[in-house]
């Protein structure tokens, strides 16, 4: 009998069950990958990366863009004239301002002063916010209440409020001293964002890991703790880009941020404001980049935000 059966089986290979097929494992992607891999089919992030690449194209090469000085003025060139909308990317193309300087060469040039601000106050508050939080998060203790009463204090602070107060202590208002006074309040949100984040990463399998092995401090700070923590950063960072941007044009058209014989968008809304009635463009044009340039960098915040945050996709 199990002979019988030993030449059935033999006699019909069919009958033994192949065995199931196992589909190949590729290699698991990062958050950061993964975050790549969904930015590049938004729409928002495609739109707003655009918008960003020129802006920057312009500051950083304004000779591209236009020939003329955006300091020469010339009174026969009168404001009243109106623009010439059909001379693309002339010297008269958005007109002449009081002193008969270019519109279009000013706001081409005046990008660079904006968005350098902006940009390096961004740097900077980033740097200072994400070590102050990270400090206060992991150690904990005195530590956290010492930096957590100080990030308060500044906090309370109104941020235009706190920056004018600072800037007119300075004599003279270059764009360094702008920089500074924006930075040096500017830190507060980011601090706690970089708390909040540390307070749950450093309980994580792996930090305490690290911890069991003996890793230092530091590295487990700088190999754990921080790439598992700056996405909310970069997150509020982004965002907050755009505003350093409004934060200056703001103060320059109060007078008290940067000043002749600098060329900013805030600067040119600030003198067009005497024009308002009989050539409005004067204000309206700088006005108009400057609230592009902040939904722009909003925009790309937006985006970076729902690629980083699982809840949102």
């Amino acid at each position: 009998m199990p002979e019988t059966l030993k030449e059935t089986t033999a006699d019909k290979p069919e009958a033994v069950a192949a065995p199931a097929a196992v589909a190949p494992v590729g290699k698991p992607r990062s958050l950061w990958s993964d975050a790549w891999h969904d930015l590049r089919r938004s729409p928002l992030f495609v739109v707003s990366a655009v918008l960003i690449v020129f802006l920057l194209t312009m500051a950083v090469f304004p000779g591209l863009f236009t020939g003329a000085d955006p300091r020469y003025a010339d009174l026969a060139h009168h404001y009243l004239q109106k623009p010439k909308w059909g001379n693309l990317f002339q010297e008269d193309w958005f007109g002449y301002d009081i002193q008969g300087r270019s519109i279009y060469a000013r706001v081409v040039y005046g990008a660079r002063a904006s968005i350098m601000v902006a940009v390096v106050v961004t740097a900077l508050v980033t740097v200072l916010g994400t070590v102050v939080g990270m400090l206060a998060g992991y150690f904990g203790g005195w530590i956290d209440t010492i930096l957590s009463r100080v990030t308060d204090i500044f906090f309370g602070v109104p941020f235009i409020l706190g920056a004018m107060v600072v800037l007119t202590s300075f004599e003279e208002r270059h764009i360094w001293v702008v920089i500074l006074a924006l930075a040096f309040l500017g830190w507060t949100s980011i601090a706690r964002v970089a708390r909040g984040s540390v307070l749950t990463i450093k309980q994580a399998d792996y930090v305490m890991a690290a911890k069991a092995l003996g890793a230092s401090t530091t590295r487990i700070l700088l190999r754990h703790i921080l790439p598992n923590a700056i996405a909310p950063v970069i997150v509020v960072a982004t965002i907050a880009l755009g505003g350093y941007i409004s934060a200056e044009a703001t103060l320059s058209f109060l007078g008290i941020g940067l000043a002749e014989p600098t060329v900013s968008w805030g600067v040119d809304i600030s003198s067009g404001q005497e024009q308002l009635r009989n050539a409005a463009f004067v204000l309206i044009i700088p006005s108009v980049m400057v609230s592009i340039t902040v939904l722009a960098f909003i925009m790309l915040g937006d985006a970076v935000r729902n690629a980083l945050d699982p809840k949102l996709r």
